[in-house]
């Protein structure tokens, strides 16, 4: 257990790392106005989601998921296990639920940093 938790220590450093250096990168080479390397992290992201989990799956490497998913991608994008949870429940037929997982996480998540700004907002004013 505490070697699977360095795991995912170790490489969610990497992944958040890599994060910030491509919104960094972004900024300087396009500008503010759009986050572009949130959109960037977010599309690599999944891209590697996809590419990873057939990868250590064919490679019978599954031992290396918390390293480079749970870690790494889990660092440099939440976003690519949203997508993979989606495209799991839609592979399963379940269109329906994972139709209702995507609007919900969406909508959902707006609403809370809705919320959670607003929150914080009276909490300092």
């Amino acid at each position: 257990m505490i070697q699977t938790l360095v795991q995912v220590a170790v490489g969610g450093a990497l992944g958040a790392s890599a994060r910030y250096m491509t919104n960094v990168a972004a900024m300087r080479l396009i500008g503010p106005g759009f986050p572009w390397g949130t959109v960037a992290v977010n599309i690599a992201g999944s891209f590697l989601m996809g590419a990873i989990v057939v990868i250590l799956a064919h490679k019978d490497a599954t031992r290396m998921a918390p390293f480079l998913m749970t870690g790494v991608l889990g660092g440099f994008t939440t976003f690519s296990a949203f997508s993979l949870d989606a495209l799991t429940l839609w592979e399963r037929g379940q269109t329906g639920v994972a139709a209702a997982y995507v609007a919900g996480s969406v909508i959902l998540s707006l609403a809370a940093i809705v919320a959670g700004m607003a929150a914080a907002r009276g909490f300092f004013a």
